[in-house]
Formats: structure tokens, C-alpha cells, sequence
């Protein structure tokens, strides 16, 4: 029994079920007479939350403090604590954007290549030195005779480099 809520539940719970006293029961659970006979005297601001309730339905994006500035123009002055409670009361939370976009559904199965040079596939592979310092490779293979067309090592190989060793392979010659 922690709240004022609790308390009022319990004191009303053992005055119905035990049948005691207002004052007994008060007595037996520790409880103030001031706690459960407290009335709020809150104003119910139920035109602050429908115009809440309808600038968060035209903007879905914006917070409670977004919000509240958009309610100050219309002549609502808030506390900015007052606002997030109402807020979160009316179950207005921002969800967080989630991470970047995964196909949905079933992909369409992959075409198996017919021929040769229909499909290539590429691929780094990386490995270090006794002493150290990395290389890596970089493997072209046709799909369809599973051969080797290229095979370049380097410790750096930049996207320039990786297109002029495809661009030779389009050519037909062996590439630098």
C-alpha cells in the first residue's frame, strides 16, 4: 500500500468485507482519515486534452514540447510539467522510429543463370601479414562456370580501382 489509491482500497475493502468501523479501520491499517477522504480539487482540463489529443493526430511526429508551443499560439498557457502529465495520460507518446526498411514478405526466388558472364559475383577477402599490416582481396567469379575472372591483392583497393578491374572485365582484356 503505497499511493493514496492503495489506501483508500484497502480502508474501503476492510470496512466491507470485515464490517468495521470507518475509525477501526483507519486505526488498524495506518491509514490518515485525511488520505481517503481527500477530494481532488484539479480542474479536469478536458478542452486542453481534446485540442491536445487533436494537434498530436495532425502532427504524429511532434512531442509534448512541440506541442505545448502549438497550444501557447492558440492561447492555452501550460506548465510544461502539467502538459507531459496530460500527455502521457492521453497515451500520446512519439514512437521511436525504428531501424532501416527490411523487404517484407517472401523474396522472389534468384534466376539461375544459362550462361556464362550472365551473372558475377564479387567478394572481399581480407587477411594480415606476420607483421601486422592487412591485405585484402578482391575475388570476381561467374556464376555459371563457377571460374575465377579476377583475382587482385592490395592493401588498399578504393572503388576506382574495384570498377576499372571490372570495366577490363566487360572489355574482355585482363584488368590492372
Amino acid at each position: 500500500m503505497v499511493t493514496p489509491a492503495a489506501r483508500r482500497m484497502a480502508v474501503s475493502q476492510a470496512r466491507e468485507v470485515h464490517g468495521l468501523s470507518e475509525w477501526r479501520a483507519y486505526r488498524l491499517l495506518g491509514v490518515s482519515r485525511r488520505t481517503v477522504r481527500y477530494r481532488s480539487s484539479r480542474p479536469q482540463d478536458a478542452g486542453l486534452r481534446q485540442r491536445l489529443r487533436a494537434l498530436a493526430a495532425e502532427r504524429r511526429r511532434f512531442g509534448y514540447r512541440r506541442l505545448g508551443i502549438l497550444l501557447a499560439r492558440e492561447g492555452f498557457r501550460v506548465n510544461p510539467k502539467k502538459l507531459l502529465r496530460i500527455y502521457r495520460e492521453e497515451g500520446l507518446k512519439v514512437r521511436r522510429r525504428g531501424g532501416r526498411k527490411r523487404a517484407l514478405g517472401t523474396r522472389a526466388p534468384m534466376m539461375l543463370p544459362q550462361g556464362p558472364n550472365q551473372r558475377w559475383s564479387l567478394d572481399f577477402v581480407s587477411d594480415s601479414l606476420i607483421c601486422g599490416r592487412r591485405f585484402r582481396i578482391l575475388c570476381v567469379v561467374d556464376d555459371f562456370t563457377r571460374e575465377c575472372l579476377a583475382l587482385t591483392a592490395d592493401t588498399s583497393l578504393s572503388g576506382t580501382r574495384v570498377a576499372r578491374i571490372l570495366a577490363g572485365l566487360i572489355a574482355g582484356g585482363h584488368p590492372q
